[in-house]
């Protein structure tokens, strides 16, 4: 396929459903939920998620990266075998486990996986008093933490943070972390689900059974230096990380001029609506909860419309 073939990509999110999860991705998103379980995530930008407009209708978007994976991803870091970045919304009804990534070079010795997982939330809405695990008390050493987490009495050793709707918090690889109950996040991350259990508050699994821990991974790769901490971003970039960036736009009926720079840029509205324009393509309408891809290779676009949306790209 020739470059120029490539256009704006609307693009259908995978569902997740989830022990923690709950119903928030449709009341807040309007996302159309097919069964009563509880869903936890939406997977909006990765391999998984499927394009529904134009030519490459019903094709994958990780199929579309191995076959157009230069001009669809252009710069940036990571090879085109999968979609390098994954951004989700996360409803999180109830404690999510407290766990950890591995970084790149722990994944590839770990789990033989090409990335490890740094990642960032942006909180889309909280319950008053909601609450994140941000990483361990300052101070916490190897054998405190192993034996902590034995016992089932790692509370005391976990730094937590309140959080209201526009904070952020960064997450390198090797973070010790949790999202609480109340919250529904945008999460941006490095495309991969590896993660190292350490504690899982003595729930059951969907399927009757306690879902699996991974505590001598967890400890090999657990960072006990200071926490992140929460970030309240006055600007459009909300962050700049060493894998990713996301900015939040504010739309105001005003049209916003966009150059991809050589990289794709993700689009997903997080309220009002919007349409995205780019010369040569056929337009594309966004409302509150969907995303569309606009690959690498088309220079520029144009947002038009009342609402926020959210950009991430490569770093």
């Amino acid at each position: 396929m020739r470059p120029q073939s490539l256009y704006p990509l609307k693009l259908q999110p995978a569902l997740h459903v989830k022990v923690w999860g709950g119903r928030r991705l449709a009341s807040h998103l309007n996302k159309k939920l097919p069964t009563r379980d509880p869903y936890g995530e939406a997977w909006e930008l990765h391999d998984s998620a499927l394009i529904v407009n134009g030519a490459l209708r019903g094709m994958s978007l990780g199929e579309l990266t191995r076959r157009d994976g230069g001009e669809l991803i252009g710069a940036g870091p990571g090879q085109t075998e999968s979609f390098p970045l994954l951004a989700k919304f996360i409803d999180a009804n109830a404690w999510l486990s407290i766990q950890v990534h591995p970084d790149d070079a722990q994944a590839r010795l770990l789990e033989g996986e090409p990335r490890g997982k740094t990642e960032a939330w942006v909180v889309l809405h909280a319950e008053p008093g909601a609450r994140l695990v941000t990483g361990l008390r300052r101070g916490t050493t190897p054998a405190q933490l192993a034996a902590a987490i034995r016992r089932q009495q790692l509370d005391p050793l976990l730094a937590y943070a309140v959080v209201e709707r526009g904070d952020v918090l960064y997450i390198p690889a090797n973070t010790v972390h949790a999202l609480g109950p109340g919250l529904l996040i945008y999460e941006i991350q490095q495309s991969s689900d590896t993660t190292y259990r350490l504690h899982d508050w003595g729930r059951l699994g969907l399927d009757g059974e306690p879902r699996e821990l991974h505590i001598e991974k967890g400890l090999r790769v657990a960072n006990l230096g200071s926490p992140p901490e929460v970030a309240r971003p006055e600007g459009d970039l909300l962050v700049d990380g060493r894998y990713f960036r996301t900015w939040r736009h504010r739309l105001l009926d005003e049209p916003l001029a966009i150059d991809c720079n050589g990289r794709f840029q993700s689009l997903t509205c997080i309220d009002g609506s919007m349409r995205v324009d780019a010369r040569g393509h056929e337009s594309i309408a966004l409302a509150k909860g969907e995303t569309c891809l606009m690959p690498a290779c088309l220079d520029r676009f144009t947002l038009v419309g009342s609402g926020i949306v959210l950009r991430s790209c490569q770093s």
